[in-house]
């Protein structure tokens, strides 16, 4: 269920150590204007926040709305299906890990996102957006006033996007509505408010997000004669399939695109106060009910040219020759809840800056998956072929062999946590903080190896490698219950050697035992269930003038005990199987940003970073013959470069006339766990020119990918367990994988009255 390094977020301000840093519940309200634009630049998905690595391997996109997840998991609940940065949100800006780590429990760059809650006047706000592919987008909020005491605020959202190519069993790639209403009352010291939304989705996420391509071989790919990278379709054209249900065992029949709806409510109520003593006191609590969070996924494995002989047919019942790939479907159902509470108390001690904050986050899920296998042709919209047998045709085979999962239950974080922002001197200052965390987590889990023909009720008999020690089992669900404590702790040290130069350094360090999401598979045993630590160290030097501030650092982050779920296939084959993982990362990084402003108008935003992301304690033990055991010990953590670079700079060419640029170099990537395979670098593009017309309107062009790059990024399918020794085979071998947003042409216009 389940980009970036130590330093791409420093484009955003969040590593940007100045003379006098600000406090934690500062951070947010205090970014300049614009310095959380990038966020919202993803390459590889136009309706979510990009993914700021930190040399670790992503494991959630994390955004919060008004102090709170918006959602609390997207392992199965997806974020884009419930949240979007839309005209409903004020303010948008970003955490640091550190920050992350003590106020959420989780160590990693997350958004933070306030609601607009009213004013006394009138106010309202349309955005539009089209691009050149059809994309229609209409986003709508108005706000005002009812009376002295009352405010309201109602927001739409409407997206109708039908990607760059046509999928053909359906007319959006992206269809997505939200829903705002809320109502504020004001008192003497603060404020209530009730706020209700509504979210409607259907997206498709990695089923169109995958395509063939040639590999050279120098880490560069060609486009496949007759499939141009990202106009063309790899989903196939429809029709009916048939899968097996997890629950029962029972046959059933769908269509692609049919599993994909999302449907979420969400009632929020936001309380703020401050005492005569300056005491700021704030309760944020919201339920959310999603009976349905759906989403389809495809994968693929080894593309490979077959004959007439293969007794490979096609829809009219003629054989098929050319090049095809084994493809895999997973159907995934959830059913999601959550109930969560943070409030928090501040106040400015004299040079302390004080918070005390409890979280109360409670969360249910009822969740399976089904997979099935099918042979496709690798062409533009493929066609899905039927293997003839003696035993009868077959188009659909392998029904939940490969990583069906089933998870039922809840877990609950009650945290309580502080924060210190202490101005020792008038040159030094420190920061520090801790959280505390009891987690309760109880989960139905089915702990068996996955095999053809598995489901819920299923008789099953085990054997060894050997053939030996049978065990006739029935599947089932076994219930989980584990209650841990897990911390976090920072400290935060920044010293002025002189008004403009100075050190700092902080250390962070946080704790998690595994989660409910990590269950939906075999899981892990109670051997195999241990605490994971995560230690956050860096140190460097700032400077800051008139028209320059630079930070320069050495970053050291790891992860131990790091759960993944690996499917992997027979190098060359279309055999696949199922693995539990349990590892560790490393990642030692350097990274140098600088915001700059040589004259007026002009802004300057320039990053660069170097890590070394590596494996530890990572070995597979190979489920195949012939295929020797995999040890990645040392190895380059794959689809996380070890160099990145953002350049972003921007001409304010009049008061009304805006141009700006954004480009991000990623370095050498590799796409498989052997580091046999890797992406060469390559660039991301944006840019666009903003124009005030007038007070009411603004208008807006920018261009996606406007390098017109065709490459590829992620993992290469089919080849997790290639060894380098059989590297040189693959050179202009057509694979499969991930490829880069096309060029895109947008315009967007925003109404205010």
């Amino acid at each position: 269920m389940m980009l970036t390094a130590i330093g791409t977020m420093v484009a955003l301000g969040a590593w940007s150590m100045t003379p006098a840093p600000v406090e934690l519940s500062d951070t947010l309200a205090k970014k300049k204007k614009g310095e959380e634009r990038n966020v919202m630049l993803n390459a590889s998905d136009a309706n979510k926040p990009r993914e700021i690595q930190i040399g670790l391997p992503s494991e959630d996109v994390n955004v919060y709305e008004n102090g709170l997840p918006a959602v609390y998991s997207s392992s199965v609940h997806k974020l884009a299906a419930h949240w979007r940065s839309d005209a409903s949100l004020g303010e948008v800006g970003l955490m640091t890990p550190s920050e992350s780590a003590i106020l959420t429990g989780n160590v990693a760059y997350s958004v933070n996102s306030f609601s607009k809650l009213g004013q006394k006047d009138f106010r309202g706000v349309l955005n539009y957006k089209t691009n050149h592919f059809g994309w229609q987008n209409f986003d709508l909020n108005v706000s005002g006033s009812i009376s002295d005491e009352w405010l309201y605020t109602a927001s739409m959202y409407q997206n109708f996007d039908p990607g760059s190519f046509d999928p053909q069993f359906t007319d959006y790639s992206d269809r997505t509505q939200l829903y705002h209403a809320g109502l504020t009352r004001l008192f003497d010291k603060g404020r209530l408010t009730l706020k209700y939304k509504f979210a409607k989705s259907q997206a498709l996420g990695s089923m169109v997000n995958a395509a063939p391509f040639i590999y050279v071989g120098d880490g560069s790919v060609k486009e496949l004669p007759g499939f141009k990278l990202g106009t063309s379709s790899y989903a196939p054209a429809g029709g009916t399939f048939t899968y097996m249900d997890i629950l029962d065992g029972r046959m059933k029949t769908g269509r692609f695109g049919d599993f994909t709806g999302n449907k979420s409510h969400e009632l929020a109520l936001l309380y703020d106060y401050r005492f005569d003593n300056g005491t700021e006191w704030s309760v944020n609590a919201k339920y959310m009910n999603a009976p349905e969070a759906n989403y389809v996924d495809f994968g693929g494995s080894t593309i490979s040219r077959v004959t007439a002989s293969d007794n490979l047919l096609r829809e009219d019942g003629t054989a098929y020759e050319g090049l095809v790939e084994g493809r895999r479907t997973w159907l995934h159902f959830g059913k999601v809840q959550n109930a969560l509470l943070t409030t928090e108390l501040k106040k400015q001690m004299g040079s302390h800056g004080v918070r005390l904050g409890l979280n109360e986050w409670f969360y249910h899920l009822d969740y399976h998956s089904s997979s099935f296998q099918w042979t496709a042709t690798a062409t533009k919209t493929p066609e899905i072929l039927t293997r003839s047998e003696a035993t009868g045709d077959t188009k659909y085979h392998g029904f939940n062999e490969l990583s069906p999962e089933y998870t039922k239950g809840y877990e609950n974080k009650l945290a309580l946590y502080f924060t210190d922002n202490w101005q020792v001197t008038p040159r030094f200052r420190l920061l520090y903080g801790g959280r505390l965390e009891y987690y309760r987590m109880c989960a139905d889990q089915i702990p068996y190896a996955r095999y053809a023909g598995f489901h819920i009720g299923d008789t099953h008999t085990y054997t060894d490698s050997e053939g030996n020690n049978q065990q006739t089992v029935t599947i089932e669900p076994h219930r989980v219950v584990k209650d841990k404590l897990n911390y976090a702790a920072t400290v935060q040290a920044t010293y002025n050697l002189t008004s403009r130069f100075g050190l700092t350094a902080d250390a962070t360090v946080t704790t998690r035992f595994p989660k409910i999401s990590d269950y939906a598979g075999t899981g892990p045993t109670e051997e195999q269930y241990k605490r994971v630590t995560i230690p956050l160290l860096r140190g460097g030097v700032f400077f800051k003038n008139n028209w320059l501030d630079v930070t320069s650092m050495i970053t050291y982050i790891s992860k131990s005990n790091n759960i993944d779920q690996q499917n992997v296939t027979k190098p060359g084959t279309t055999q696949s199987k199922t693995t539990l993982l349990i590892y560790n990362i490393h990642t030692l990084g350097w990274t140098t940003s600088a915001e700059i402003d040589p004259f007026k108008g002009f802004h300057l935003h320039a990053l660069f970073t170097y890590q070394k992301p590596t494996y530890d304690n990572y070995f597979i033990k190979s489920p195949f013959e012939g295929v020797p055991d995999l040890n990645a010990n040392g190895n380059i953590v794959k689809e996380i470069p070890q160099i990145l670079a953002e350049i972003d700079p921007s001409y304010q060419i009049t008061p009304d006339l805006r141009l700006w640029l954004s480009f991000r170099y990623f370095g050498k990537t590799y796409a498989n766990l052997t580091d046999a395979l890797y992406f060469k670098g390559r660039w991301e593009t944006f840019g666009g020119v903003n124009w005030t017309v007038n007070k009411h309107l603004t208008l807006g062009a920018s261009v996606v990918n406007f390098l017109n790059q065709k490459g590829a990024s992620g993992t290469i399918n089919g080849t997790e367990l290639l060894g380098k020794e059989e590297a040189a085979k693959y050179n202009n071998y057509t694979m499969s994988g991930n490829y880069l947003r096309p060029f895109t042409f947008e315009l967007s216009a925003s109404i205010k009255f």
